[in-house]
Parts: C-alpha cells; sequence; structure tokens
C-alpha cells in the first residue's frame, strides 16, 4: 500500500539533490534521483545504525558504490542527523562536509570513500567479509549487521564489479545486500551501446541470489529487502529497474542529467509537479523529518541493548574478551617480536616475509588475507594452512581468502575489509601487477587505510619469464602516491624490521617489496643501528672518515653498492641503505643532512628499476645506475651481466665519474 507520507519524502530528496547541484553548479542529480526510492526505503525501514553514533560497532554499513550520486546520501545524512541544510548548501565546496564524491574522513555516516565506478562494490565485499570473520570470533551477540551496496550501471561495467562478485557468491555471504540501480543510461547515453549482459544470468552464475524489481515501487522495495536478508548462504542482487530523473517535467530517461545539474526552468516545473514550494530552496519540512525518523528511538535502544549483551559476553568469555581488548588496541604499541635471522646467509626477502609471516599467525589473531593466485611464489602457503580458507559458511573464522587471479577485486577487498574495522589485511602478488591494482592502492592511501600491499618478483632477477613479468617503472610509480609508504628491503633484517613498522601503522597503507632471488643476510651485531635507520627511512649502512662520495640504494642493489664501494677502496665511500624513501622525506632536516650532507656533491643512486626518482638524492651533479628498457627472458644472473647489475660493473661505472 503506498505510503503518502513516503511519497513525499522522496519527493522532498529529488529536491535537494536538484537544489544542492544547481547551487554548486556542477554533479550528477539524475542517477540520484532514479535510485531516491530504494535508498529512502532502506535507510528509513531497514538500515540499522545508532543515530547517536554514526560509529557504532555492530551498525549496518552502507555504501555508495555510484559515489556520483552523493548528494543522494548527503540528503538522507542531513534527515538522519549527521549533516545539516548549510551542509548541503556547501556542496562541492572547499573543505565542506558534502564533497562531490563521498569521503569517509570527512563526513560523518559515510562508510567509504567511492567514486572510482566499481571499487564500492568491492569494499563492500570485503566489509562483508569482516563482518563474517567476526561473528564467528565474537558470537552474534556481538557482531551481526547487513553489508549494503547501491551500484549503477557504470559500477557493474567496470571489471572489478564481477571479480568481487564472483568472489562473493563463492564464499558464501549472506549479509551482503547490493541494489543495482539499472536505469539503463549513462553518460554517454544509453547503455545497449556498450553492454548487452544478462546481470540477472551473470550473478545467479555467481552463486547470488537474483531479485528483480520495478525500483520505484516501495512496496516491491520492501519485499526485495526482506528476502534479501533471510537468505544466509547467498548474497543478493536486487537489480531495480528505474528510470533516470524520475519525476523531473521533462528530463526522464535523459542522458544530460547524469553530469549536469537542471536548469532553474526545469527545477521550478519538476518542484512543481513533485507538490513542492517553487519559491523554496533547500526544502525540508519537520514533518518530514520526523516521519523519517520514527524508529529512532527504537535504533537508540537496541544499541544500548547491544551494549549490555557486550559486556555480558566479555564477563562470561575471556577468550572473547581478550580478542575483543587486541582488536581495539592501538597497533603502534604492539610489541611483535618477529623472527630474527642468522647472518650469512643467502635468503630472497620474499622467503623472510614468509617466515615472519608464518609467525604472525598466533601473534595477530585479526590478520586476514592472501594472495592473487601465487601462493607458493608469495610464500603465503603456510599461513594459508595455518589459518584455513575462509568461507561465510563452512570455515567464517577461516583467515586466508583465496582471491584468484583477481588483483584489483583484492585491492578493494582488503580496503572493504579495514574500513569495516576489527581485522587487518593484507594481499599479495608480483610487483608488475601492481597495475592491476592500482587504483585499489590510491584509494587505500586516499582513504588513510593501514593495508599491507605485498609485491614479490621485484626486478628483472624474475628470469626466464620474460618482460612481461619483469617490472621496470612500477617502484618508481609507486613512490608517487600520496600517503603511501614503498618499502624495499634489502634483506631479510630489513624485511623483519619493515614488516613490523608496517603493522604499527594506523593511517598510512605500504607496498613491501621483495625479491625472488637470495640475498646475503647482514649482521646485526655488525651493524646496530640498522633497526633505527630502518624506522627512518635511510641510514648509513658502511662510512669512512670524511666520506667525499655517497652511494644509495635500496633493495637488492644495497649489496652491490655495499660490494662496489669496498672494490673502490681506497676510495673514501659512504653507503647509505634506504629502504623507505617516503618515511626518510618525512625527517628533519638535520638528520637528512646528517645522512647525505649538502657538500658531499658525488653521489650515486643505484635501483633495478626506472631511475628518474633518485635524481632527488643525488642532484645534478649526481648519477643513477637503472634499468630504464624492458628486460629480456633469461636467468636472472645472465640479466645482471647483461645489464651491469654485478658489483664490478657498478663500480666501473662509479669509477669512471669519480
Amino acid at each position: 500500500m503506498t505510503n503518502q507520507s513516503d511519497i513525499k519524502a522522496v519527493s522532498i530528496i529529488k529536491g535537494l539533490i536538484m537544489d544542492g547541484t544547481r547551487r554548486a553548479n556542477s554533479g550528477h542529480p539524475g542517477g540520484a534521483m532514479s535510485s531516491a526510492d530504494f535508498l529512502y526505503i532502506l535507510f528509513k525501514d531497514f538500515l540499522v545504525f545508532n543515530p547517536e553514533d554514526d560509529q557504532w560497532f555492530d551498525r549496518d554499513r552502507f555504501v555508495l558504490s555510484a559515489g556520483h550520486e552523493s548528494m543522494l546520501l548527503y540528503s538522507l545524512l542531513c534527515m538522519s542527523g549527521f549533516l545539516t541544510i548549510d551542509d548541503l548548501k556547501a556542496f562541492r565546496q572547499l573543505r565542506s562536509r558534502t564533497p562531490g564524491h563521498p569521503e569517509h574522513h570527512v563526513t560523518p555516516g559515510v562508510e567509504a570513500t567511492t567514486g572510482p565506478l566499481g571499487q564500492g562494490f568491492g569494499m563492500s565485499v570485503g566489509m562483508a567479509v569482516a563482518e563474517s570473520f567476526l561473528r564467528a570470533k565474537l558470537g552474534g551477540d556481538v557482531c551481526d549487521h547487513f553489508t549494503y551496496a547501491l551500484a549503477s550501471d557504470g559500477d557493474l561495467q567496470e571489471p572489478i564489479s564481477l571479480g568481487s562478485a564472483s568472489l562473493a557468491g563463492g564464499w558464501g555471504l549472506g549479509k551482503l545486500i547490493v541494489y543495482y540501480d539499472s536505469n539503463k543510461i549513462q553518460l554517454a547515453g544509453p547503455t545497449q551501446r556498450a553492454d548487452c549482459a544478462d546481470y540477472k544470468k551473470i550473478f545467479e552464475s555467481f552463486c547470488w541470489q537474483v531479485i528483480e524489481i520495478d525500483g520505484h515501487d516501495h512496496d516491491q522495495i520492501r519485499k526485495a529487502i526482506t528476502a534479501a536478508r533471510l537468505d544466509d548462504q547467498r548474497p543478493t542482487l536486487i537489480i531495480g529497474h528505474t528510470v533516470i530523473a524520475k519525476g523531473s517535467a521533462t528530463l526522464e530517461g535523459s542522458e544530460h542529467t547524469h553530469g549536469a545539474p537542471f536548469s532553474a526552468e526545469e527545477i521550478a516545473k519538476t518542484k512543481k509537479n513533485l507538490g513542492l514550494p517553487t519559491d523554496e530552496d533547500f526544502y525540508l519540512p519537520e514533518d518530514t523529518v520526523n516521519h523519517f525518523r520514527e524508529r529512532f528511538p527504537g535504533l537508540v535502544q537496541k544499541a544500548d541493548n547491544w551494549q549490555l549483551r557486550l559486556d555480558e559476553v566479555l564477563r562470561g568469555s575471556d577468550e572473547k574478551a581478550q580478542f575483543w581488548k587486541f582488536i581495539h588496541s592501538d597497533p603502534a604499541i604492539r610489541a611483535l617480536e618477529l623472527p630474527v635471522f642468522e647472518a650469512g646467509q643467502n635468503i630472497a626477502t620474499r622467503k623472510a616475509f614468509g617466515i615472519c609471516l608464518n609467525d604472525l599467525i598466533a601473534k595477530l589473531p585479526n590478520l586476514m588475507g592472501g594472495s592473487a593466485d601465487l601462493d607458493p611464489s608469495n610464500q603465503t602457503v603456510v599461513f594459508r594452512e595455518g589459518t584455513g580458507l575462509f568461507h561465510n559458511v563452512d570455515n567464517p573464522a577461516g583467515r586466508y581468502l583465496a582471491f584468484g587471479v583477481r588483483e584489483f577485486p583484492m585491492g578493494a577487498i582488503l580496503n572493504g575489509m579495514t574500513l569495516h574495522g576489527g581485522v587487518s589485511g593484507f594481499g599479495a602478488t608480483f610487483l608488475v601487477f601492481s597495475d592491476y591494482e592500482r587504483n585499489a592502492l590510491r584509494m587505500s592511501a586516499l582513504q588513510m587505510l593501514p593495508v599491507l600491499h605485498v609485491f614479490t618478483h621485484d626486478s628483472f632477477y624474475v628470469g626466464e619469464d620474460g618482460p612481461t613479468h619483469q617490472p621496470i617503472e612500477h617502484i618508481s610509480s609507486l613512490r608517487l602516491i600520496p600517503n603511501f609508504n614503498v618499502f624495499r628491503p634489502a634483506d631479510a633484517q630489513e624485511t623483519r624490521i619493515c614488516l613490523n613498522m608496517i603493522l604499527g601503522q594506523t593511517k598510512t597503507p605500504s607496498a613491501l617489496l621483495l625479491t625472488r632471488q637470495g640475498v646475503p643476510v647482514m649482521d646485526l651485531k655488525k651493524f646496530p643501528h640498522m633497526i633505527e635507520g630502518v624506522k627512518r627511512g635511510a641510514y648509513i649502512l658502511k662510512d669512512v672518515q670524511e666520506p667525499e662520495v655517497i652511494i644509495i640504494a635500496s633493495g637488492s642493489e644495497v649489496h652491490l653498492a655495499y660490494e662496489a664501494a669496498a672494490i673502490l677502496a681506497p676510495a673514501k665511500i659512504r653507503v647509505v641503505s634506504a629502504p623507505c624513501l617516503d618515511l626518510f622525506d618525512a625527517q628533519d632536516d638535520e638528520y637528512k643532512e646528517k645522512v647525505l650532507p649538502s657538500e658531499i656533491r658525488k653521489r650515486f643512486a643505484i635501483e633495478a628499476g626506472c631511475g628518474d626518482i633518485w635524481y632527488k638524492y643525488v642532484g645534478l651533479d649526481g648519477h643513477v645506475h637503472s634499468l630504464d628498457r624492458f628486460g629480456e627472458s633469461a636467468p636472472g644472473g645472465v640479466l645482471a651481466e647483461e645489464f651491469g647489475f654485478t658489483a664490478e660493473q657498478f663500480a666501473r661505472f662509479v669509477e669512471k665519474r669519480i
């Protein structure tokens, strides 16, 4: 039965959408208006949250994957009390709480930063994974909520959504509900020009429940959400067939409403048709707000009752109490004593990572992650066997996520897990495939999420697999991402120290770049300053009295620099190991001057990849020994000779220039 108060509320929301985009002179009103019916019903009748605390632990999560529909979400957050009318008036303005696309660290009630299409879908899968795992660890009295997402035609056209959906179905994420607003229009025109997919068949083949409805019919929306909540073994896709810019006077179904505000004349005509006052912008009457908030007293009571149950559960179970305390402790002050490696061995840094990862199984009980089908190569097999494969129905306490060959979905899912809270996430693949994952890495950084992104096989030493698998530009490229720490440790000892630092991060994601080939393990007794030096991003590994030349290196090339300096004796050469340039850049000027004195102009850098970024450290008078061409297919040792990456060849490179 149609509720006239609900019809009125949706019309008012459409008025806010039109006014917000018009005042900003930019935005996306069309899709927001076609999705308004569903999202209003979801927020008013189903979404469980605490109106007095947007961070309440057991709240339902909602992700607006179609982030361009942000004015719709902001309107509902305003009706919920998290935003004000003044916030809506400041839409898309500098430092407002209503940016052009939702940003979770800016706007209360926003669970994820979205806009790059498809990633919200992937992040919602990650949130559902975290919910399932935490429910298994803490019990349904503590953790038992749904994850909802709203996706557009454009979201589903991005392959990341289909990769994430396949994983969600395989993992049996029954508490994940995605609404697909199928208005069949995108910026360039009708979707049929670019898409012939039958998403009902596709998602059913992914082991999803699929429900098709009229996305403007409130009764059908309620029935679909109710049915979706009852299936606890399959995620649900609700396909809502809608009309873009539904309710507009003359623009229903037009692609011109996707990314541009309505004219003042169109807004006036539309408001008149919707029964809204045409002489008042940002119209939001008190009776509509009160109607929308009818459930609020019950929601607050639900949160209060949850707190009582939580206290009872924690009193009754030491195991759950300890786990709860652990997931709410500060990672920066955890004492993680990782394995120390014996000097003189030849150990690939990827192997050192694997040894440390296995040691973390018991020390980090909330650590979840996996590889993009490279388990043996990434050294994650023991973690997989020790923690078990995650599955919502069969093994929800499992901590290993079998991502398959899906780097981009893996990155987005890890972001979603971290956004949910309560878990720490890592994902691994080859460095050359970081390109596939790159925008999820960027979104890790933008959202200030301390995700661990592991990349092994970090140079041409990959060898026989050839140039397709040998990273060249990737190390420097990753260093360009703001708020993103790139660690490239020189040996097993530095790997251990880097990993310990990474696991203590709270607002910065990290990339850990690791070798395929073995490298000598340095002696901590000989280099006692290594631990403190790695924490500062770069440090003096080898020094002489009154140095005249500086060689800077990272990763496996640190050993070449060290050996070359010995070959060039008695030349006065300082060797600097720089496992994380991001951290070094953050040091005070005094420390940076101590490591790289400005009066020493004879500087060299060596790295098995593109070298441009190193000129920042060697200066115009310095020289960089790098690899700025694609590789070759041959054994790694042969390629080292071919590309000049032996200690003798590098020593000659330096000698000619000093």
